[in-house]
């Protein structure tokens, strides 16, 4: 989910740079679909494709710097940046740490289990199929018109061993086999909030059931100070897992203003150096949390209950938007 700023990209809410830049006017029909022959600027220049789809109005946009890529928005909000050219690129700040993470979590080129809760424009799913080869995955999204829009237009590579799921992500989470995926990545949101039967202690036990022993849980959440959302994450997966790791912007750390944080959770300890290093050298470099740091940031917060159970914060007014 991506959240964009004046200035810069985000992911509720990640910074992007370059802003990606769309052809307009779009030569789409009424329907959304291309007009046979339709063109903007050059010939065959790719143009806007517009579609309502089970939970909204999805639009995938070309990015005219790069020849192959594109911006998907769900009802005008930036959802997810993809390269058919380039898998491995990840525009978003919030992709590229959780890239990073994927990165670090196993040796190089090592074929993972990976179980993706929310689709998007399956940049992940890409960027795991390029970098670990022969690699299983699973992709669950409630919005099944969006995976339709989506592997029509920007179809996967067809040696990548990516099985779709239109489906709840907790309700598939309880009903998937024990023990049968390596990494489990959680980046769902219904609209610009993390739906509130996500945020749970029973939600992060179903989690952790479906994760081998050296696993390792990554979600992308957002919040800005106090944190109470962030901070009860942290504790509700506490309940569960033994290692926890926080990666965030120091100005979003320091209640500067709202802004992505990816969470990371095992039974075993994380090798934390090589993705602190990774994560620094960013354009928009970002903090490691973790041990006595991390658990002094949680402080007092309780763990999130189904019957107390709420969406993520609103982003603030006007965040989201291109340009």
């Amino acid at each position: 989910m991506a959240l964009v700023t004046p200035v810069s990209l985000v992911t509720p809410v990640v910074r992007v740079t370059p802003v990606v830049r769309v052809p307009v006017p779009s030569a789409s029909g009424r329907d959304g679909h291309p007009r046979p022959g339709g063109t903007m600027g050059r010939v065959n220049e790719p143009i806007p494709v517009t579609r309502v789809t089970d939970h909204g109005t999805a639009k995938l946009m070309p990015d005219v710097d790069r020849e192959r890529a594109w911006l998907l928005t769900v009802d005008g909000a930036p959802q997810s940046y993809v390269d058919l050219d380039e898998p491995t690129h990840l525009e978003f700040e919030y992709a590229r740490r959780l890239g990073h993470a994927l990165d670090t979590v196993a040796e190089p080129g090592r074929p993972l289990d990976v179980l993706h809760l929310g689709g998007g424009a399956l940049t992940l799913p890409r960027y795991v199929a390029a970098t670990r080869p022969g690699s299983r995955q699973d992709v669950v999204e409630a919005d099944r018109g969006l995976l339709d829009l989506v592997t029509e237009h920007l179809p996967l590579p067809g040696d990548a061993r990516i099985a779709l799921h239109g489906a709840d992500a907790r309700e598939w989470l309880e009903a998937a086999p024990a023990g049968s995926a390596d990494i489990l990545i959680a980046d769902v949101f219904g609209g610009s909030r993390v739906p509130a039967h996500l945020t749970t202690v029973a939600y992060a036990r179903a989690a952790a059931r479906v994760l081998r022993g050296d696993g390792v849980y990554l979600a992308n959440l957002a919040d800005a100070a106090p944190f109470a959302f962030l901070r009860s994450q942290l504790a509700t997966l506490a309940t569960v897992f033994a290692e926890l790791a926080l990666v965030a912007e120091p100005a979003v750390l320091r209640g500067r203003r709202f802004g992505n944080a990816v969470l990371l959770a095992a039974h075993h300890p994380l090798d934390i150096a090589p993705l602190a290093r990774r994560t620094a050298a960013d354009a928009f470099p970002a903090r490691v949390e973790h041990g006595g740091a991390l658990r002094d940031f949680i402080g007092a917060a309780v763990p999130v209950r189904d019957e107390d159970a709420v969406p993520s914060p609103e982003p603030p007014d006007g965040a989201f938007g291109i340009g």
